[in-house]
């Protein structure tokens, strides 16, 4: 039900003010609208490992730590300071999810897409989805209600699927003020001077204090997609991201040396997230380091 309410809620945005002139029936569209027919089945593994990742991801210590602090504001502001503490949190996930390697192979399946519109935002793994989990662990232990922090899941996950659309609308004075679909096109961009930028799903403060924002006034993104290797369809997406994994059933036949591969991923997963937060400001990742492309992006001419 939610896919035509959405198609006949923005597609005629996207056809009055174009960004790009393009095909309802454009290339891969049957692979974007699988993800969006599957995600209610495919959610639900999603939920279950989002669940294991909110526990052990300790992100409810800090919340923990500043509850007495959030019991202290008043109620009329409570919900704004819980709106920037859930973006503060969503902005790091989400650029650990880029700049970390092993998140990012199941982030690119999102970023794979080299169309933006309504229905390319639904283009998602299971897996990655959680990524809202620490944040919304993190909210609950503060003392934010259950249903605030859903709601701002929700909204979130809304507010995508409109950042996606291809419409020309710049709204330059709101650049600085609340994301976009100009500021979310230049996250998509496999451009350059784009990559690792614009991490933000509200307020694009998160990106101008932490060095990622990246809003050129004399250009307007051209590329999307990705630089690496990303199979078409579904399942093929689905599996790429645990290629080289083995069986997890080897857990219970090498018990040891599983434990001793666990700990292995575990420090290096830790040392890329380090990598991340405490990189320069003014410097993204080159090439080698964590990043989310594994190789230039190609010119426009070559596409």
């Amino acid at each position: 039900m939610i896919i035509p309410l959405l198609f006949v809620l923005i597609v005629p945005f996207e056809k009055l003010f174009p960004r790009h002139r393009q095909r309802v029936r454009r290339p891969q569209l049957g692979t974007d609208m699988s993800h969006a027919l599957a995600a209610p089945a495919l959610n639900v593994v999603g939920l279950a490992v989002a669940i294991v990742v909110g526990v052990v991801s300790l992100a409810w210590l800090p919340g923990l730590l500043i509850r007495p602090l959030v019991s202290m504001i008043p109620s009329v502001a409570l919900p704004f300071v819980g709106i920037a503490l859930f973006d503060m949190a969503i902005y790091w996930v989400h650029r650990w999810s880029h700049e970390v390697p092993v998140l990012w192979r199941f982030h690119a399946v999102h970023h794979s897409t080299e169309t933006l519109d309504w229905i390319s935002g639904l283009r998602n793994h299971p897996l990655d989805g959680a990524i809202v989990a620490p944040p919304f662990f993190f909210l609950i232990a503060a003392g934010f209600s259950a249903q605030f922090t859903g709601a701002l899941a929700a909204i979130q996950l809304l507010l995508g699927l409109f950042l996606h659309a291809n419409v020309r609308w710049r709204l330059r004075p709101l650049h600085r003020v609340v994301i976009t679909p100009e500021f979310h096109h230049w996250h998509h961009a496999n451009e350059t001077d784009a990559h690792n930028s614009n991490y933000s799903v509200f307020l694009p403060l998160w990106d101008i204090v932490f060095g990622t924002y990246y809003m050129p006034r004399n250009k307007r993104p051209l590329v999307y997609g990705i630089s690496e290797h990303m199979p078409d369809g579904l399942v093929a997406q689905l599996r790429h991201p645990l290629r080289g994994t083995g069986n997890p059933l080897r857990l219970f036949r090498h018990p040891v040396r599983s434990l001793r591969s666990g700990w292995r991923f575990t420090r290096t997963l830790a040392r890329d997230v380090w990598h991340s937060t405490t990189r320069p400001r003014t410097r993204r990742p080159a090439a080698g380091e964590p990043c989310r492309w594994a190789a230039a992006a190609p010119s426009s001419d070559a596409r």
